[in-house]
């Protein structure tokens, strides 16, 4: 029994998902666990770039900018928050 299945992707739906709040309560708790685990002097944002919302997380001390660049903090950090 086979039957044919055809899916027609929405994008107006998808860049209104993109930028919706509750993706964007997604991306401030992924960038707000990245930045804590990090620890002090590090910090996120959450823009709206395009068709969709973006988290960045950075270091915003130049102690903590030392500490990423000799220790890749942020990707340590970024690895250990996925789940």
């Amino acid at each position: 029994m086979s039957t044919k299945f055809k899916f027609e992707l929405n994008s107006r739906g998808v860049v209104e998902l993109m930028k919706s709040a509750n993706m964007k309560k997604v991306l401030s708790d992924y960038g707000s666990s990245v930045s804590n685990k990090a620890g002090h002097g590090y910090s996120y944002s959450v823009q709206e770039s395009g068709d969709r919302s973006k988290v960045f997380v950075h270091a915003s001390t130049k102690k903590a900018k030392r500490d990423n660049l000799k220790n890749n903090t942020l990707l340590k950090a970024l690895g250990s928050s996925k789940g």
